[in-house]
């Protein structure tokens, strides 16, 4: 039987990433994502697995860290929050024009500046359409619970060394801190050198018995540029294609729609339970991953549905998406609260029923 314990959100991180192969881990503390590196370092993996783990001078450090270790096909990662995020921007950009694949952990605070180190779900923007300078995607995938933390490491790991490209776990505050049962998943053994020259062929992994590998962002030619940037188009496209992935929760017969993702979602879900105790087909879509987005299931359900509310803990970013996915065929309105405070199930029920003249 699979081992299950108690853990918070930001542990669950660190755990996942110790029994599933991670090679270095390279962070700086920031609240409210600081248990992640917090718990790599109780754990000491380096004794176990050989993991690195170490805390750098600063997050522009880091992802550069992050950048030398991923050009060697090693499985590495940092984490951060909103702020630190920011720092690392021009780092996430050189990984994605060098296409490296890595693992990033957004834990959301609120902002803009410092702000708060309450929860929010405000790097929404930052995080789909880029973040960073140029023409570049981040897979970006939204956790909702303790489990789903620790499953999107392996998972995000996937994902960046099938498309050579940055993944982004985006969490709120809540989910970093939450603590839930966590089911543990059997260890598997970081990979060997043999290993990751047959999964990395591309890698900097020494030139003896071949070409030498050159991994860099960097060209003079414009039309060397031009051409590589319709190669990353190309893959985004693939990506789009293949890697959609959403839950649904009672949209068979839904007459009305909640779109949330991490921490809201949940909250839409008991806001669905209440509404249709009144006999009102509430319907919920929750986006795993942001970046693809479900939009051809939004744009399906907009034909089904007499409206929208998009709930979420900023001003109105993921909002846009779905109102482009849904072109015009209902309403879609918008529902948020700020500063680290969180809306109750009831609060949304009575958002819902202001927006559909239910009342």
């Amino acid at each position: 039987m699979a081992e299950k314990i108690l853990l918070k959100g930001n542990e669950a991180i660190a755990i996942s990433a110790i029994r599933n192969g991670v090679d270095g881990y390279f962070g700086y503390p920031i609240t409210p994502q600081s248990e992640v590196m917090e718990t790599l370092m109780k754990e000491k993996p380096w004794e176990t697995t050989g993991m690195v783990v170490l805390q750098a001078e600063s997050e522009v450090a880091s992802i550069n860290m992050v950048y030398g270790g991923a050009s060697c096909g090693k499985k590495v990662m940092t984490s951060s929050s909103s702020p630190g995020i920011s720092l690392m921007a021009e780092g996430i950009s050189y990984i994605a024009g060098a296409e490296l694949p890595c693992v990033i952990v957004d834990v959301m605070r609120g902002g803009p500046g410092l702000g708060t180190i309450q929860p929010s779900q405000s790097d929404y923007s930052q995080a789909v359409k880029g973040g960073g300078h140029g023409d570049y995607h981040c897979i970006v995938i939204a956790p909702a619970s303790a489990q789903d933390m620790y499953d999107y490491v392996d998972w995000g790991f996937d994902l960046a060394f099938k498309y050579r490209n940055p993944v982004m776990i985006l969490a709120d505050g809540i989910i970093g801190q939450l603590m839930e049962k966590v089911e543990i998943h059997p260890v598997k053994p970081r990979r060997t050198n043999e290993e990751i020259l047959q999964a990395a062929p591309w890698a900097t992994t020494g030139k003896k018995g071949r070409e030498r590998n050159v991994i860099t962002s960097l060209s003079l030619d414009a039309t060397t540029q031009e051409n590589f940037n319709r190669k990353l188009a190309a893959k985004y496209e693939a990506i789009k294609e293949n890697e959609v992935k959403f839950s649904s929760y009672c949209t068979d017969d839904a007459e009305y729609l909640f779109v949330a993702f991490g921490c809201s979602s949940r909250i839409c879900e008991a806001a669905t339970d209440l509404l249709r105790q009144e006999g009102v087909k509430a319907g919920l879509i929750r986006p795993i991953t942001l970046y693809p987005f479900p939009e051809k299931e939004i744009a399906r359900l907009s034909s089904q549905v007499k409206s929208i509310l998009s709930v979420e803990l900023n001003l109105g970013q993921m909002v846009e998406d779905v109102r482009l996915a849904a072109n015009g065929r209902c309403p879609v309105g918008f529902y948020g609260r700020q500063g680290g405070n969180v809306y109750t199930p009831e609060e949304i029920v009575e958002v819902f029923k202001k927006f559909n003249n239910l009342d």
